[in-house]
């Protein structure tokens, strides 16, 4: 259980509830126009309209037409590296690379992949081999994908946004649930049923699932105020997200946990990774440069402060530090955080009970 509250030097009184934007920084990629730049060649459908077409789209010259499924299936039985080739050799009335010497092989392979489909075929359009391909955002393979199931859970699956779903299942670290997402179970498919998504895309859809782009209303509170059932507690601009691993889970789970991220949990016994995430509560940014300490207290008396040393889960900024913590609490968690950008020094204080 998590009790959090927060506090600034000087500050009374209940102020108002705010409104919280925790977001995901979005990766996205911007084509670069009428000159298709090298990385953004064009779609098969792309070419076939102004090249291909003149005579694919009437069978001028004997070209197959788009369309006669019988024509395009026997043809398909060539496979797509035997056109590739007579396309970019070029075969009988069709001179090398379809007449555009400016096509590239991808651009041509396409083109034939197009043309295939339109005329009954189901082939899988070919991803450019001349440059690296954006890797989409946790939020693009979502709403893409995932969201089919996960909107409204459908055959179980957790809800986008739902932590108490969502935390049983990250209790061992994200790559185990990665690696049963690449290869399905229970009611899902493979990879979520698009196999053209990388392990990254993946990952990424299963953080931003955890923690999507939502709206969280919660108060600001003055000192000695709870606030129950939150893992988060906002003060003024900041918010502070906090979480507790075990040193001996972390021990027995190295490819979750690896050394060089948490590094390796101190041999005396009641060990736990205090994990804090900061965000900007206006822009609901990460905050990546922030000098953030904490104290562990229990009834019988306070450890020693320690600096949270900045680290790096899931592509962003968290920080985190070993405590000792031993019997069952409950312990007060004290963090406080003092941001690259601003002069105040925010202070949150957690209950954690195990």
């Amino acid at each position: 259980m998590i009790r959090g509250r927060v506090r600034r030097p000087g500050e009374s009184g209940t102020a108002p509830k705010r409104t919280v934007l925790v977001l995901l920084a979005p990766t996205i990629g911007i084509l670069a126009g009428a000159g298709y730049a090298q990385g953004t060649e064009r779609t098969g459908k792309e070419v076939v309209d102004s090249v291909c077409i003149a005579c694919h789209g009437t069978g001028a010259n004997g070209a197959p037409k788009i369309g006669d499924k019988k024509a395009w299936s026997k043809l398909a039985g060539r496979g797509l590296t035997g056109l590739s080739e007579s396309a970019l050799n070029g075969i009988r009335n069709m001179p090398p690379h379809g007449g555009n010497m400016a096509l590239t092989d991808t651009e041509i392979e396409r083109a034939i992949t197009y043309m295939v489909n339109q005329s009954g075929g189901r082939w899988t359009e070919p991803v450019s081999r001349s440059a690296p391909v954006a890797e989409r955002t946790g939020e693009q393979v979502v709403r893409a994908q995932c969201s089919k199931c996960h909107q409204n859970g459908i055959g179980g699956a957790p809800k986008i946004g739902d932590r108490a779903a969502w935390v049983p299942r990250l209790k061992q670290g994200i790559d185990p649930l990665v690696r049963s997402a690449i290869n399905g179970h229970g009611g899902m498919p493979p990879r979520g049923g698009l196999a053209s998504l990388t392990d990254l895309e993946i990952r990424n859809a299963i953080v931003y699932m955890f923690n999507p782009k939502l709206v969280v209303t919660a108060p600001r509170v003055a000192a000695g105020t709870a606030v129950a059932g939150q893992d988060f507690a906002v003060a003024g601009d900041t918010t502070v997200y906090f979480g507790v691993i075990a040193g001996d889970t972390i021990r027995a789970h190295p490819k979750e946990y690896p050394p060089t991220t948490y590094g390796v949990p101190p041999s005396a016994p009641d060990q736990y990774y205090v994990t804090v995430a900061v965000f900007d509560s206006g822009s609901g940014q990460r905050i990546e440069a922030a000098a953030v300490r904490a104290r562990v207290a229990t009834a019988s008396g306070s450890g020693p402060e320690k600096t949270l040393q900045p680290i790096t889960i899931a592509g962003s900024r968290s920080y985190g530090n070993y405590f000792a913590m031993g019997g069952s609490g409950p312990f007060k968690i004290a963090v406080s955080v003092k941001r690259s950008d601003s002069a105040d020094t925010v202070q949150a204080q957690f209950d954690y009970a195990r």
